[in-house]
């Protein structure tokens, strides 16, 4: 009963008034953010990452990851009500939830939505709490090689399950490690890769970058479709309960889209999206009548719902146990708290008790207040919904800016920030993914340190990483992958999964 003790100390934590804000504040924005269409969680995490260095550790960890499990449900409000996913983990949902939206069941869709992510999201904190104890007793036997392996593995799986090319995805990877290792080197201290520029010698910011990648770069696209005008459908608070029958026909698929988002979550490259996507196939295969998918059954919502919820509480568990970021968002908490000092890892939860019970909880408080927050308030988001971008987008440049010049009162990151605005802008309009190049960007710095001290150990002998068994093992697994990812036959069905996601 030990965790349910350290729970209550995490429950001490979370409630003091300005953590209750804060969570509070995360949750809120996180809904927002999920109901405006084209901004995204990563967007707006990167531009209110610099307010979180002025405030603790906890504190800042609790709104960021409020922002993040916000966003999961105020993407389903503006799937169903206006067929645009918020972020990208709602585009299944778009696929059922709009068409019930169609048919005058805009209601029950928004409540199943609700109360399917209150539960997944509730009953994955509770595998995160137990498995990040007993993961993290594992990774105190871990030395720097096998965490060099496992952080190659999570990278290859990024690039992996990343949607088009694998090789796009390297590209991007490779980039992002070649950015994290500009400025001065880690064992000599002299500079590499500056070109002369002063401000280099301390590397390319995480602020600046992810700032420009996801939020300048979100203004440029969303520029482009200023003339279009969104048809929001409305419902009323009292129609947004479901029926027994709605229930009936839920309970299963929310049951099965946890366990699927869960799993899916903990593996680095998983998270929301692609268990959202693998929980509306189950779904569709269990069906009774599976060619009411598309046309309107609630068990298309309630599923990936439920399965985009649970990843984003079980994505939590390799960011705190071994100090390895899921995805693109866990590597963002990854680097603001190696900017307030904390290092992630299978002494977090010794060390810094209060961070880890203290957002575990806090999560918990959060779940509820957005149940508050996405059925009484759904008439308030729903004008929302009808603001133009052409006010938003001055608003968003203006914290990007703000944001980026605060954290070292530096010009010279408003210059890196506005040219990763267009490097992003470019990016995406070539069908090549942010994410793993962030990934690649954040782990970089780890990635460097491990293979090196791990050397340094080994006298220089290579073979280390293959002597050590699960170093061995983790290696083989990401070459499998990427040369798997080369066979033709593997290609093609690449493409029919990803032709069958769009």
């Amino acid at each position: 009963m030990n965790v349910f003790h350290d729970l209550f100390y995490g429950f001490g934590v979370a409630l003091q008034p300005w953590n209750l804000l804060s969570c509070f504040f995360g949750v809120f924005i996180g809904t927002l953010v999920g109901v405006l269409p084209g901004i995204g969680p990563v967007g707006a995490m990167s531009i209110l990452l610099p307010i979180t260095f002025g405030i603790s550790p906890v504190t800042g960890i609790i709104m960021l990851a409020g922002i993040y499990y916000g966003a999961m449900y105020g993407g389903s409000t503006t799937s169903i009500l206006v067929n645009i996913p918020g972020e990208a983990a709602s585009v299944v949902t778009c696929l059922d939830g709009h068409q019930m939206a169609l048919k005058g069941r805009a209601g029950p869709a928004l409540g199943i939505a609700a109360f399917g992510s209150f539960i997944a999201g509730t009953l994955g904190l509770f595998g995160l709490m137990f498995m990040t104890n007993a993961l993290a007793g594992v990774a105190l036997m871990f030395g720097p090689s096998e965490y060099f392996s496992l952080m190659c593995l999570g990278l290859s799986l990024v690039t992996y399950l990343t949607q088009g090319s694998v090789l796009r995805g390297l590209v991007m990877a490779g980039l992002g490690l070649f950015l994290s290792l500009i400025g001065q080197d880690i064992i000599t201290g002299q500079a590499r890769f500056s070109f002369g520029l002063m401000g280099l010698i301390d590397g390319v910011g995480l602020v600046p970058l992810v700032m420009g990648l996801f939020g300048v770069s979100e203004v440029l696209l969303n520029l482009e479709k200023l003339g279009e005008e969104r048809k929001v459908l409305k419902t009323r608070f009292r129609e947004l309960f479901p029926t027994k029958q709605d229930w009936r026909k839920s309970a299963k698929p929310i049951g099965r889209g946890t366990l699927i988002g869960f799993l899916l979550g903990i593996l680095p490259g998983g998270g929301a999206v692609i268990s959202s996507f693998v929980s509306y196939a189950t779904e569709k295969r269990f069906a009774k009548h599976p060619e009411e998918f598309g046309k309107g059954a609630i068990e298309g919502v309630a599923g990936p719902e439920s399965a985009n919820n649970a990843a984003s509480s079980s994505g939590f568990i390799p960011l705190f146990s071994l100090g390895i970021p899921a995805n693109v968002i866990m590597a963002l908490l990854l680097g603001a708290l190696m900017i307030h000092g904390v290092k992630p890892g299978p002494l977090l939860v010794t060390e810094h008790p209060e961070i880890f019970w203290g957002t575990v909880a806090s999560m918990y408080v959060g779940n509820a207040m957005l149940l508050v927050l996405n059925l009484p308030l759904i008439s308030v988001w729903v004008q929302i919904l009808k603001v133009p971008y052409r006010t938003l987008f001055p608003l968003i440049l203006l914290f990007c800016f703000i944001g980026a010049y605060s954290i070292s009162a530096n010009v010279f990151d408003l210059y890196v920030m506005f040219v990763f605005g267009i490097l992003g802008y470019a990016l995406r309009k070539l069908s090549y993914e942010p994410a793993p190049m962030v990934l690649a960007f954040v782990l970089g710095p780890l990635l460097e340190k491990n293979l090196r001290q791990a050397l340094i150990l080994s006298d220089g002998n290579i073979s280390v990483f293959l002597t050590r068994p699960l170093s061995a093992i983790s290696l083989i697994i990401a070459a499998g992958l990427l040369l798997s990812a080369i066979l033709p036959f593997v290609q093609k069905r690449r493409s029919e999964v990803i032709v069958e996601e769009d």
